[in-house]
């Protein structure tokens, strides 16, 4: 019988979008794996793309006890009946809900994956609980993946676990990128001409495009006040806005909504399946988020030779380095913003640099098929451990 691995997220994007290709690449390896999350829009999808079943429980993205205790009572049972080898969690919740039910039905290898910490933007009471969580979480883990090096510091100086429990896979991310996939030649020239006269992007405009949700700890208001003062000095420029609104969790303010609404020059062109049309039409990538685990998006960019205008926040200052491949500013500051934008644009020579090696940068470090591999060796080395055991 092979080894089953259950990947558990609380949504069923976070498996589409997380660890795309690697359950294929898993059953090719000799396990037999099941994804596990709550029921969702893109579950139909995923099992199809993953070809791999999914089972869903019901879970949250927000703190609600009584219907977390029932989630992990689910899972809980799920284990008893299916005996995984592996679990491996991604995302808070399904964290929590994973690696301690997992520990209750005695599952010997447990995995988490730390991409990000929303706990970075709260304060008072829920910054206290989400601190409980995390620690109750790495403690029921047998190891804790932070999927970048600064994400690692910021959790061994949190004391959220001892150096021993934690480890960042290759050069950091939680799926590597699939360079082939993202890369020009994939797309046809003709239609990325009319994607262009679609949303009014004449030849020598100057776009830069944002990729993500629509809400305040993206930097969205930072990024539309600063696009809003450059285009008082540049009048060829756009700024592409990829992504949905989450109005409910994270809301911008309505005068920043209001300017996305009724600035011709943003293009605001929602949640899309498939980014590579847009970062194909771009000059360059803004994304001034707060906090990000190993973002894909500035990796992303970069297949498509765009430099990054990041924020000096964990992940971001790890795939772009200063005037190499990109830009960094602090976060929240709309006027380095303003200013790296500016650079951008003005400083012809430097920019030619970063876009001829933006590219190299993110195929040397972060090719996908490498982290699968050494994914699939972390999965081995803890398997043989527990047998030895």
């Amino acid at each position: 019988m092979p080894p089953v691995l259950i990947r558990i997220t609380t949504v069923p994007l976070s498996l589409q979008k997380l660890i795309t290709g690697q359950l294929p690449y898993m059953r090719s390896k000799g396990f037999e794996p099941v994804m596990v999350s709550a029921a969702g829009p893109e579950s139909e999808a995923v099992v199809q793309e993953q070809a791999t079943p999914l089972i869903e429980i019901v879970m949250t993205r927000k703190i609600t006890p009584v219907q977390d205790i029932k989630a992990l009572w689910q899972f809980y049972r799920l284990c008893k009946k299916h005996k995984p080898a592996i679990v491996h969690s991604h995302t808070p919740k399904a964290g929590i809900i994973g690696m301690l039910g997992a520990k209750l039905a005695g599952v010997p290898v447990r995995l988490h994956t730390v991409a990000g910490l929303p706990l970075m933007e709260t304060n008072g009471k829920t910054r206290q609980v989400l601190e409980a969580v995390e620690k109750l979480t790495y403690a029921c883990a047998t190891k804790v993946y932070p999927n970048s090096t600064v994400l690692k510091d910021y959790i061994l100086q949190s004391r959220f676990c001892g150096p021993d429990k934690v480890k960042v896979i290759g050069n950091g991310s939680s799926n590597g990128i699939n360079t082939a996939f993202f890369h020009r030649s994939q797309l046809d020239a003709a239609k990325l001409e009319e994607l262009k006269a679609q949303l009014g992007i004449k030849p020598d405009d100057f776009v830069f495009v944002f990729i993500g949700r629509l809400v305040k700890d993206k930097g969205i208001q930072e990024l539309v006040t600063a696009f809003k003062k450059l285009q008082g000095e540049h009048q060829q420029v756009k700024l592409l806005l990829v992504g949905p609104f989450e109005q409910d969790l994270d809301p911008i303010d309505d005068s920043i909504l209001q300017e996305i609404e009724n600035n011709p020059a943003i293009l605001s062109v929602g949640f899309q399946h498939d980014v590579r049309p847009y970062l194909a039409i771009s000059q360059a990538l803004a994304f001034p988020s707060y906090r990000e685990g190993f973002p894909n998006v500035p990796m992303q960019a970069g297949c498509f030779d765009l430099p990054s205008i990041v924020t000096d926040i964990n992940g971001c200052n790890e795939i772009i380095q200063h005037s190499e491949n990109g830009l960094i500013v602090p976060p929240k500051s709309m006027e380095e913003l303003y200013t790296a934008m500016l650079t951008f644009i003005n400083d012809k020579e430097s920019f030619a640099y970063m876009q001829s090696q933006a590219r190299r940068m993110i195929v040397e470090r972060y090719e996908q098929t490498h982290f699968w591999e050494l994914l699939l060796q972390e999965y081995q080395d803890h398997l043989k451990q527990h047998a030895a055991v």
